[in-house]
């Protein structure tokens, strides 16, 4: 997909040495933005944004200048990582033709950077190549408490798109004044629309416009909270030349199927199966019987495909232009929308019509539909067209294609049939020309991300016990594990799970860990044997006192503070628990909880506890919906976590008979 500026490359920032020009004055606009009285926030708050500008002006053939001012202050140490600038560019059609850079310590003495302390860098060092590149200066080292850092960077690009988005607040950090300003040819004109923040009025003055946000607050980090882009204020902007003149055939969007004819033109060309194609796919599918068993077979192999990218042309759509189906297939690599283009050339081998999927992946809700842009996407996957025999969570009902599979080609731990949770309930393009619509992702139910566990345990006279785990995951639970046990080395991932062990059952010693990936029917399965010396406590020799909930679940939402800004978001899940606990000789039962039974319109939950012929058998189940509850409903999200809190934290009480 298109490069944006995302991210900053820390890791090559080690490397820059910056030199040191003491003395040096600060120009105006900065020394006015060192000024400034800053509010008082609360004492976590790392930085301030004193003043942020784009001040942008298109010429008449499509150029884009764009000089940008930064202001921030330092509040406490930690805040010291951002006194960096950064400045993003396309190298075949842009450039930074200016930066610089200056510290204002507290002292007042001003210390300036200059072009002995840019890195140029890959904006993604994940590629083999790419046009997209950034240029960083990184003051933290020389940045402390009290001091003021400011940049200033003049960019200069061609490109054939005519729209822009301008994060007012572009972190968590409060913003006393952030500005966007639109310089025009003569009776060109500019739309924008304002996400996060209501309706923007800009100030007009013939060609120029200007859109201006002063005093934002923070944004304090919520457990279970949305992403910080569903959360800061951004501006959509578009611009347009007089009637249907497109100057160097810069693209404008009135609509949806605007952007998916000029996405389905990069993407039609690109995804004709050769004799290789055709070839793998009669390999695969060979004892594949069922219209899901072809489609499975084929989407493993496309995911094993390793991830690399080389992007050209990108200010001109190269971006998003996916290399040729046998390309990719020769080489066994490529990017997201290059595995959407190949897995589309063959199932067109088995005669099933697949379409490339524009989405964003990280924030479900960053895709708005009043803003028709392709800016808005920044991965593709694939939507492919089913029969009714075809039955999984994940399909959806397009009003002129019919039933579609949805399915993400690049996370391979993810199988059909299911959809990463980053993805769930957002929006997104079915690129298919003038039948392109923006649709709504599936919603997984709970019941398709469960988590099955059931505990055999054995609790000796002294407290020690001795257990045995095995657990079943599907969906989202079963991704998860799956993700940790094929990307952590052998002794980590066998860390990972004796700490979570140990969460539970303090000092756990685990004897043997066994894992089974069946990622054809979306599974994981886990087997642990563990030990804890000291589980139940023995008070007086009289009493022993444990907790029936051996094992952490792996998903607890903390909801500690009494009150709460943001909305809380939910995921969809569900969680059953069966703990058979063998009791020690020469003991009975004096106290047992209360079983919980709790019901609410975003989750339930339930406890059971039985004795009998010495064994305890506990019991629990959650089941929690995907929703977004309102800030309003905080107390009642709260209140439902923290009696499931209690329930697992109450003890069992064993007296020894007299």
């Amino acid at each position: 997909m298109l490069k944006r500026s995302l991210g900053i490359l820390t890791c090559l920032l080690a490397f820059a040495a910056p030199s040191f020009a003491y003395g040096d004055d600060a120009p105006g606009w900065l020394q006015q933005a060192a000024a400034l009285k800053v509010p008082a926030y609360d004492k976590d708050v790392p930085a301030v944004v004193l003043a942020h500008e784009h001040r942008v002006t298109v010429s008449q053939d499509g150029r884009v200048t764009t000089v940008t001012t930064f202001a921030v202050r330092i509040l406490i140490r930690e805040g010291r990582d951002y006194a960096y600038a950064r400045e993003f560019y396309e190298s075949d059609a842009g450039k930074v033709r200016e930066m610089r850079a200056w510290l204002i310590r507290p002292s007042g003495v001003t210390k300036r950077y200059d072009k002995n302390d840019i890195i140029d860098a890959a904006e993604d060092p994940n590629d083999i190549y790419n046009e997209s590149r950034i240029k960083l200066i990184d003051a933290s080292k020389d940045a402390d408490a009290g001091s003021v850092f400011g940049y200033q960077t003049t960019t200069e690009q061609r490109s054939i798109f005519s729209q822009d988005i301008f994060p007012f607040q572009s972190s968590r950090l409060p913003t006393l004044a952030s500005r966007y300003v639109l310089n025009l040819p003569p009776a060109w004109q500019a739309r924008a629309v304002a996400f996060n923040h209501e309706n923007i009025e800009p100030v007009v003055s013939g060609s120029t416009y200007s859109w201006e946000l002063r005093d934002i607050p923070p944004i304090p980090l919520e457990p279970g909270s949305p992403r910080v882009t569903s959360l800061a204020p951004r501006l959509a902007i578009s611009y347009f030349p007089p009637g249907d003149t497109k100057p160097n055939g810069v693209q404008t969007y009135a609509n949806w199927v605007d952007v998916s004819r000029w996405l389905n033109g990069l993407h039609d060309p690109q995804w004709v199966p050769d004799a290789s194609i055709i070839a793998k796919v009669k390999q695969l599918t060979a004892d594949a019987k069922t219209e899901l068993e072809k489609i499975r077979a084929v989407a493993r192999y496309v995911q094993d495909i390793r991830y690399i990218s080389i992007d050209i042309g990108v200010s001109r759509g190269g971006g998003m232009r996916p290399h040729s189906a046998s390309e990719v297939f020769a080489k066994s690599y490529g990017d997201c929308k290059d595995k959407a283009n190949l897995m589309r050339a063959m199932l067109k081998v088995l005669d099933i019509t697949a379409y490339p999927l524009a989405i964003y992946s990280g924030d479900p809700t960053y895709v708005r539909e009043e803003w028709a842009s392709p800016f808005q996407f920044n991965h593709c996957i694939i939507a492919i067209k089913v029969s009714d025999q075809t039955q999984v969570a994940t399909v959806i009902t397009h009003p002129k294609l019919g039933r579609l599979l949805i399915f993400d080609a690049t996370d391979d731990d993810t199988p059909v049939g299911d959809l990463p949770e980053h993805e769930q309930g957002s929006f997104a393009l079915v690129i298919t020309g003038d039948a392109g619509t923006l649709m709504r992702m599936p919603i997984t139910p709970p019941e398709t991300n469960g988590l099955d566990r059931q505990i055999h345990a054995t609790l000796a006279a002294d407290g020690s016990l001795t257990a045995n785990v095995q657990q079943n995951a599907l969906g989202s639970w079963a991704s998860a594990y799956r993700s940790q046990y094929r990307h952590e080395s052998g002794p980590n991932y066998r860390k990972i799970i004796e700490g979570w062990i140990s969460n539970g059952a303090t000092a756990a010693r685990v004897s043997s860990v066994e894992s089974k990936d069946n990622s054809v029917e979306g599974r994981f399965d886990l087997k642990i044997d563990f030990t804890a010396a000291d589980y139940g406590q023995l008070m007086q020799n009289k009493l022993l006192v444990f907790k029936p909930a051996i094992v952490s679940r792996s998903y607890a939402l903390a909801l500690t503070e009494p009150k709460r800004k943001y909305p809380i978001v939910l995921q969809s899940n569900a969680f059953t628990e069966t703990m058979r606990m063998k009791l020690p000789v020469g003991f009975d039962v004096d106290e047992l909880p209360d079983a919980v039974k709790l019901d609410t319109a975003f989750g339930s939950y339930k406890t059971t506890y039985e004795v009998k012929d010495g064994e305890l058998v506990f019991t629990r189940a959650l089941a929690q919906k995907a929703l977004t509850v309102p800030s309003d409903q905080y107390q009642a999200v709260r209140s439902f976590y923290e009696k499931i809190r209690a329930a697992e934290q109450a003890p069992v009480v064993l007296a020894r008979k007299q």
